[in-house]
C-alpha cells in the first residue's frame, strides 16, 4: 500500500500548463459511449471517455487544432477546436457491424476484420465489459473456435483446432508483444503474468497455423493481448469482486479478486502506468476415484487398485501366490491445501521524444501464485514466480523489442512423489509388501479366508500393523503404521517430503529457467508505394536450470538458441477488390535443420459496397521440439521421461537393482547402469512385451524403432466468407483442412536391464533379454519421437450475429472438428486430439436495456469426446453450460456494478481427465474508472 501511495503522489504531483478540452461522446440514441478515444490530430496527446461518456483532454497543441474521436463499433469523427477550454459534444454513428473493427495480428498491419486473410476472433472493450465470466480471460471460452482445457480454477489453457492438453505447446500467447510461455516447459500458464481486467484494451485470436509470421509454436493458433496506453487512458481505476464457488467435492467457498491501475501522462512526451491484482479462491478439487487398472474402483475389491486422483497406489509389485498388489494411497485433496492464489503487478514508463508516433517503452511484469498443473503427473505449483522485463521502440512503421522471461518454481512439488515418499517415511516398500504377502498367505492357510478377505487382512496388517487374533503370532513389523491425513505425523512427513528435491525421498522440483528474446519489424509502406512490404526477424535463447530435478542439467544450466526472419508483401488489385498477401519465413533452431514457412492468401470483396468478402489461404506451420522434448530426464517411478536431444541420451544416467533371479540365474551383478541410449536404442514396444508375458513366445516381441525427435509440420488450407446483410446481420463462415507430417508424439518402451534386443531367438545376447523380461528386470521409458502415420484434421464453422429488436443482439456459432489417421500405420501413436466434434455457442445481450443497465447471457454446448494424455485417458461427457451477467453503470461515481454467474443451474462438469470437475460460481463486482 505504501508503494502504491508513493506512486499516486508521484503521478499527481506534477502539473503542466496546457489547454484543456472537455466534452462528451454519445451515440445516435443519446446514450453515452464509454472507452471512446479522443486524440489530437498530429500529436501524441489523447484521452478516453469514462462511463458517462465524458472526457477531459489536455494538450500543448496551438490553436486551432483538430481532435479525432473514435470508438469500436462506431464511425470516427474529426472535430475542429478553435478556443481554449472549449467544450465539445460528439455524436458517433454506428458502424455496420463488428466486422468493421480494426485488427493487426492477421497480417501485422491494421486492417478491418472483414478483410482479414485468415479466421480471426476479437474481444474489445465492450465485449470485455459484457463478459459473463468472472474475468475477461475466462470469457475467452465464449469466442468462436475456442475450447478450454481447465487444470485449475486459475489455470486454463486455450485449445484451437485440436491436439492440445493442459500444456498446450501448439498455441502461442503474446501480451504486449511478449511470449507468456514458461521458459522451462514452453506452454502458457494461463493469465499468470498476463494483463488485468482494467488494463486490457483488446484481445485478438487467430486459430490455425501462424508460423509464417510468428515462427515456431504458432502452430495451431496464437493470441494477442494488448494493454491500454497511459497516454490515452489516464487516471486511477479500481475493481473488487466477491463471489462464491460451489462444487460437490469442495463445497461452497469464497472467491475474492482485487485490482488497481494507475496511469498518468505527465506531458505529451512522458507517461507511466502501474497495475496490481490479487485473487484468492478454493480449488476445483480433483476427486476421480476410477481405477487405472482393471478389477474394481477400490482396494476392497481390487488389491491392485490405482485411483486416478489417489496417489501412492501407483507403487505396485507382483507377489507369487497372491497376485499384483498396490500400496494404499492418499487423495489429492490430502496432499495440498486446495487454495488458489494469484498476485501480479506490472510497471511501465513510456516516452515519446518527438512529434511523430515513435515511442520508447520500458516494462516490468511479475506474477506469483499457487495453482495445480497437470502433465504426466499432477503438480502443486506453490509460490510459483514468473517475471518479464521488456525494452521496446515502436513507431508508425516499425518496432523493435528485447525482453526476458524468468521463472522460479518456488515451493512446488509433484503430488505423486509426495504420496509415495510419505508412505515410505512410515514403512519401506519392501517391508510393506512383505507384510502384505505374509498376512495374506497365513490368513488363507490358518483362517480359511477367501481371496478378498485375505486381501483385507493383509492390507490392514501392512498399513496399520494390526492382525486378527488367529494369526497374531506373526512377527511385528519394524515400520510405523500408515500416517493418517491431517495427523501430526502425516503433516510433518509431508512437509519434509515436499521440501526435498531428491525424488527418491522427496517431491520438490526446482526451476530457475529463463529465456531471452528479441524481434524487429519494418513496414516499407512510406517508401514502397506499389505494395505494402514488411520484413522482420527474431532471436531467442533458452536457459534450462532445474538442478537436475526436471532436465539433465546436473552439472549446470543447458542452453540453446533459435532465430528466424520473414518478409511479407500485400497488394490490392481490381479496384482494390482483390487483396493478395504473401509471406515467407525461415527459422532455425540450434539442434535442428531450418524450416521455411510460406503463406499465400487472397481476399475478394464483392458487391457494390464491397461487403461480401471471400478469402482463400494456404500456409505451412511448424513446431520445434520443446525443451522438455529434448532435455527432460525425469524419473517418475513406474517410468522415466527421456528427452531425445542426442547429448541427452548420454546425460541421463540411472542405476537399477537387478532381481535375485537375475543375479543367481542370469549371472548379472546386483546393480546395472542405464542411460538414455537404452530407451532409444535397446528397447521393445510395450504392446509386444505384454503379448510376450501372456504367451512366452519370443516371436511376439517387437524391437522399438524410435527415431530422435524432429520438428513437426502442418500444411493448412482455409476458405472463408464474411458479409453484412441489411446493415445488422453479420455472417462469418470458414472451413479448414490440415495435413500434418512428422507429428510429434510420445511413446512408451520397455528396455531390459541386460542383453541386446533383437528378433533372432538363437542369439545369446537376445536370449538374455528374455530372461530379463521374465525376471522383471526391465525399465519403462517414455520417449519423444515423431509418428510415421499420416495425420489430417478438418473442420468448419459458422457464426451469425444480429440485432433483433432495438439494441438486443443475438449471436450463435457452430464448429465442427475431426481428425483422421490409420492406427495400423503406428499402433502406439496416441493422437490426443482432445476436441469435441460438435460445439454450439449462443449469446443474447443488450448493453443498454434501459439507461445505464445492460445484460448478457452465454450458453455453450459440446458433444462427448475422447481425452488422451500421459496422465489419463477417458471420455469427456456432453456438456451444456449457461453463464449470465447484469451490469449497471453509475456515472456519478464513474462506476459499473456487475452481478453474474457461471454454470448457472448446471451440474459439475469435466474438461480434463484427472482435473477437478468445474462447479458453479456467482460473483458481484464494482469497477471504478476515471
Amino acid at each position: 500500500m505504501r508503494v502504491y501511495l508513493l506512486i499516486m503522489l508521484l503521478f499527481s504531483g506534477m502539473a503542466f500548463a496546457q489547454n484543456t478540452i472537455t466534452g462528451s461522446v454519445t451515440d445516435g440514441n443519446k446514450q453515452s459511449i464509454p472507452g471512446a478515444n479522443v486524440v489530437v490530430v498530429g500529436e501524441n496527446s489523447g484521452a478516453s471517455t469514462d462511463f458517462d461518456g465524458s472526457f477531459k483532454l489536455t494538450t500543448n497543441a496551438k490553436l486551432p487544432f483538430s481532435v479525432k474521436v473514435s470508438a469500436v463499433g462506431f464511425e470516427s469523427k474529426t472535430i475542429s477546436v478553435t478556443a481554449a477550454n472549449q467544450k465539445i459534444n460528439v455524436i458517433l454513428k454506428d458502424e455496420e457491424t463488428k466486422l468493421d473493427e480494426i485488427v493487426v495480428s492477421a497480417s501485422r498491419t491494421p486492417e478491418r476484420v472483414i478483410e482479414s486473410p485468415v479466421t480471426i476472433e476479437r474481444m474489445g472493450l465492450q465485449e470485455i465489459k459484457n463478459t459473463t465470466a468472472a474475468t475477461f480471460y475466462d470469457g475467452l471460452e465464449n469466442l468462436k473456435e475456442v475450447n478450454f482445457n481447465t487444470s485449475s480454477i486459475s489455470f486454463k489453457s486455450v485449445n484451437t483446432r485440436g491436439f492440445a492438453t493442459v500444456a498446450n505447446t501448439r498455441f502461442m500467447q503474446l501480451v504486449d508483444g511478449m511470449d507468456n510461455s514458461s521458459p522451462a516447459l514452453n506452454f502458457v500458464l494461463g493469465n499468470l503474468i498476463g494483463v488485468s481486467d482494467i488494463d486490457v484494451a483488446s484481445v485478438e485470436l487467430l486459430p490455425g497455423a501462424s508460423s509464417a509470421l510468428y515462427g515456431a509454436n504458432a502452430f495451431n493458433g496464437i493470441m494477442f493481448m494488448s494493454s491500454k496506453s497511459p497516454f490515452t487512458n489516464e487516471g486511477i481505476s479500481v475493481y473488487y469482486k466477491y463471489g462464491q464457488t460451489s462444487q460437490d467435492a469442495a463445497g461452497t467457498n469464497d472467491y475474492n479478486d482485487f485490482g488497481i491501475r494507475a496511469a498518468k501522462a505527465f506531458t505529451k512526451h512522458f507517461a507511466m502506468k502501474a497495475n496490481f491484482t490479487y485473487m484468492e479462491a478454493s480449488e476445483w478439487i480433483a476427486a476421480d476415484k476410477r481405477s487405472m487398472t482393471s478389477g474394481g474402483d477400490s482396494h476392497a475389491v481390487n488389491q491392485n487398485y490405482d485411483g486416478l486422483n489417489i496417489y501412492g497406489d501407483e507403487v505396485t509389485t507382483f507377489i507369487p501366490n497372491v497376485g499384483q498388489v498396490s500400496r494404499t494411497g492418499y487423495r489429492e485433496q490430502d496432499l495440498t491445501d486446495n487454495k488458489v492464489k494469484s498476485m501480479k503487478a506490472d510497471f511501465s514508463a513510456h516516452i515519446k521524444p518527438w512529434a511523430d508516433d515513435t515511442e520508447f517503452i520500458l516494462q516490468y511484469k511479475i506474477g506469483t501464485g499457487s495453482t495445480i498443473y497437470q502433465g504426466a503427473n499432477r503438480y502443486a505449483l506453490k509460490d510459483f514466480l514468473m517475471q518479464q522485463g521488456k525494452f521496446e521502440v515502436k513507431g508508425k512503421n516499425f518496432f523493435g523489442r528485447v525482453y526476458f522471461t524468468s521463472e522460479d518454481a518456488g515451493n512446488s512439488y509433484d503430488m505423486r512423489f509426495a504420496a509415495w515418499n510419505v508412505n515410505r517415511a512410515a514403512k519401506s516398500d519392501q517391508e510393506w509388501f512383505t507384510n502384505y504377502a505374509t498376512a495374506y498367505q497365513y490368513a488363507g492357510a490358518v483362517m480359511g479366508t477367501n481371496a478378498n478377505e485375505s486381501a483385507s487382512i493383509a492390507r490392514n496388517f501392512a498399513d496399520y500393523n494390526v492382525l486378527p487374533a488367529a494369526i497374531s503370532f506373526l512377527p511385528k513389523p519394524t515400520g510405523s503404521p500408515r500416517f493418517e491425513p491431517g495427523s501430526a505425523q502425516f503433516n510433518s512427513a509431508l512437509a519434509t517430503v515436499v521440501a526435498n528435491p531428491d525424488l527418491t525421498q522427496g517431491a520438490k522440483f526446482i526451476d530457475h529457467s529463463k529465456l531471452y528474446h528479441s524481434d524487429v519489424n519494418y513496414n516499407f509502406r512510406d517508401i514502397i508505394k506499389w505494395a505494402e512490404v514488411q520484413v522482420g526477424g527474431s532471436w531467442r535463447k533458452y536457459v534450462m536450470d532445474s538442478e537436475g530435478t526436471i532436465f539433465t542439467d546436473y552439472d549446470g544450466p543447458i542452453e540453446y538458441k533459435e532465430y528466424g526472419a520473414y518478409a511479407q508483401l500485400q497488394k490490392k488489385f481490381l479496384d482494390d477488390r482483390l487483396k493478395f498477401t504473401g509471406s515467407l519465413r525461415y527459422d532455425k533452431s540450434q539442434n535442428f535443420d531450418g524450416n521455411v514457412s510460406p503463406r499465400v492468401s487472397f481476399v475478394y470483396s464483392a458487391g457494390a459496397s464491397k461487403n461480401h468478402n471471400f478469402r482463400l489461404s494456404y500456409q505451412t506451420g511448424f513446431r520445434n521440439p520443446t525443451t522438455q522434448d529434448q532435455y527432460i530426464g525425469l524419473d517418475l517411478g513406474p517410468f522415466a521421461l527421456i528427452g531425445s536431444a542426442p547429448e541427452n541420451l548420454d546425460r541421463f544416467q540411472e542405476t537399477v537393482n537387478v532381481s535375485a533371479a537375475g543375479q543367481s540365474i542370469a549371472g548379472q551383478p546386483a546393480t546395472i547402469n542405464m542411460s538414455g541410449q537404452n530407451a532409444y536404442h535397446n528397447a521393445y514396444t510395450v504392446a509386444s512385451v505384454q503379448a510376450f508375458a501372456a504367451s512366452a513366445n519370443p516371436g511376439d516381441l517387437q524391437v522399438a524403432d524410435i527415431g530422435l525427435v524432429k520438428p513437426e509440420q502442418v500444411q493448412a488450407f482455409e476458405v472463408g466468407y464474411r458479409t453484412v446483410v441489411q446493415n445488422d446481420l453479420s455472417v462469418d463462415l470458414n472451413a479448414y483442412y490440415n495435413i500434418y507430417n512428422d507429428f510429434m508424439n510420445t511413446a512408451r518402451v520397455i528396455s531390459p536391464y541386460y542383453g541386446t534386443v533383437g528378433t533372432d531367438p538363437t542369439n545369446p545376447a537376445v536370449q538374455q533379454t528374455y530372461q530379463a523380461l521374465a525376471f522383471g528386470d526391465r525399465r519403462v521409458y517414455q520417449v519423444y519421437t515423431n509418428t510415421t502415420a499420416q495425420i489430417s484434421s478438418f473442420g468448419f464453422g459458422a457464426g451469425l450475429s444480429k440485432k433483433v429488436y432495438k439494441d438486443f443482439e443475438v449471436g450463435v456459432n457452430y464448429n465442427y472438428a475431426q481428425f483422421n489417421f490409420d492406427q495400423q500405420d503406428d499402433p502406439d501413436f496416441v493422437a490426443g486430439f482432445n476436441t469435441p466434434k460438435h460445439r454450439i455457442k449462443a449469446s443474447l445481450g443488450n448493453a443498454k436495456v434501459i439507461k445505464n443497465l445492460g445484460f448478457n447471457v452465454n450458453v455453450r454446448w459440446n458433444s462427448e469426446y475422447l481425452w488422451e494424455s500421459s496422465f489419463g485417458d477417458g471420455m469427456i461427457p456432453e456438456n451444456t453450460v449457461l453463464d449470465a451477467q447484469v451490469n449497471y453503470a453509475i456515472p456519478k461515481w464513474k462506476s459499473v456494478v456487475k452481478v453474474g454467474a457461471t454454470n448457472l443451474f448446471g451440474k459439475d462438469y469435466l474438461q480434463v481427465i484427472g482435473a477437478g470437475m468445474i462447479g458453479q460460481m456467482w460473483f458481484a463486482s464494482w469497477t471504478i474508472n476515471p
